[in-house]
């Protein structure tokens, strides 16, 4: 598993260590719990000139999940791995049932007023609150990680895949497209663009290969707008024929295909646009940041034989990956981010109408909406242990977020702090 980050007792970072000898400098006194997610005890005695070794963290972006690795340069080994979980499609959301109740209850109380998007301006570098929210919660992280152990350098996935050097093979030179980094860059792409599946028969989950939709026999190109994803069966079905003689009898599939085939690789740019905000705020944590593509990740975790995750293509990120990595035991930390609440004065139905109030304390029983707690129910109905997120109310009677679902109506007198919102969930 993981290993446990270290502090003095004046918080300054030491070499993370293995779990079972965290567990003997807790129980021998010389240590207590300083956090608990991600886990990290503090020693109660000054460590006098310790010798630190300087670690990278890794950072695979995605739209949906993020992954996280830190790793030591010099022993190839893989100290802690996570992956971070986005709530960037709950803000759209939110926002637009925001917006939509504002403008019926203005449609309904005032008279017209004009619109004030004109008046408005925005910086160069806006995003939009789901893609800040995002670029927001990596930097946490980074800063996090920082300030529990020795980070002196960042690797991140900048892009997807080198889109210029598909287009154009001298780019950079001919053997950059001749090597082995070339065919990795191409398949991340299509994987990419065709959703992992077979462009024919929609398969999953099998043999996937590249396919010319104009056959090369007949003229056709090796640009990616001419390829696409086929099983083999497919594959070897369509054989050389044209796209068009072995669909005539599925125009349907055949407008699908060649339309999804001309789609510009300018779609890309949007994918990558929180990417270079990530990097440019990166960099201004005044450590050196190296980038890497996509299809370098997959190249360099295709040979060290490791499973297709986000802490792994995270572990796997830049020229820097050590030849072996040392992946034993290892077990990753589950982040979700969950917010740091809402400032709604009550809660509405379905058509903008006040439902129920909510309380402006924030403290009820001496935790806080958000607080990670673990309930041991003796007694009554729901006998049992639970650790989750809880949910205060001024009666006392609170609601958890366990691992197998909600759980309600646990009175405060069971539950016991475990660690203090800070807007994220966690799973081991």
């Amino acid at each position: 598993m993981s290993k446990v980050f270290v502090l003095d007792t004046n918080k300054q970072t030491l070499n993370p260590i293995h779990p079972g000898r965290a567990r003997l400098l807790l129980s021998q006194g010389k240590a207590a719990v300083f956090r608990q997610y991600p886990f990290t005890i503090i020693l109660k005695k000054e460590v006098s000139n310790p010798v630190v070794q300087p670690l990278r963290v890794k950072i695979d972006p995605g739209a949906k999940t993020t992954g996280l690795a830190i790793v030591n340069d010099n022993t190839g080994e893989v100290v802690w791995v996570a992956e971070l979980q986005h709530r960037g499609f709950q803000i759209r959301d939110a926002l637009t049932s925001r917006r939509q109740l504002r403008r019926s209850r203005r449609n309904r109380k005032t008279r017209y007023r004009k619109p004030r998007f004109l008046n408005r301006t925005r910086p160069p570098s806006w995003l939009p609150p789901s893609l800040n929210s995002r670029v927001a919660n990596i930097l946490t992280w980074v800063k996090r990680l920082s300030a529990l152990c020795q980070i002196t350098a960042i690797s991140q996935e900048l892009v997807r895949f080198d889109t210029q050097k598909m287009q154009q093979a001298d780019i950079s030179g001919v053997g950059y497209q001749q090597g082995t980094l070339a065919g990795y860059e191409i398949r991340e792409f299509l994987l990419e663009k065709w959703h992992r599946t077979c462009a024919y028969c929609s398969a999953r989950g099998t043999k996937l290969e590249i396919e010319h939709i104009k056959p090369r026999s007949k003229g056709g190109s090796n640009r990616v707008s001419n390829l696409c994803l086929a099983c083999t069966p497919c594959n070897q079905k369509k054989g050389n024929q044209d796209i068009k003689d072995f669909l005539s009898g599925k125009p349907n599939l055949l407008k699908r295909i060649l339309s999804q085939a001309k789609r510009p690789l300018a779609d890309t740019a949007v994918v990558n646009a929180t990417r270079w905000s990530l990097y440019e705020n990166l960099k201004k944590t005044g450590l050196p940041v190296e980038v890497g593509t996509g299809g370098r990740t997959k190249y360099n975790r295709t040979i060290r034989g490791l499973d297709k995750t986000h802490y792994w293509d995270a572990a796997c990120v830049g020229a820097s990956t050590p030849e072996q990595l040392n992946t034993t035991g290892l077990k990753p930390l589950l982040i979700a981010a969950k917010g740091h609440g809402t400032r709604q004065a009550c809660r509405t139905d379905k058509w903008g109408f006040p439902q129920r109030y909510c309380s402006r304390n924030k403290v009820h029983k001496g935790f806080q909406t958000g607080d990670i707690v673990k309930a041991i129910v003796t007694k009554g109905k729901k006998v049992g242990t639970y650790v989750g997120r809880v949910a205060t109310r001024a009666s006392g009677s609170f609601n958890i977020s366990a691992r197998n679902g909600l759980v309600q109506g646990i009175n405060h007198k069971y539950c016991k702090f475990m660690h203090k919102k800070d807007g994220y969930s966690y799973a081991n």
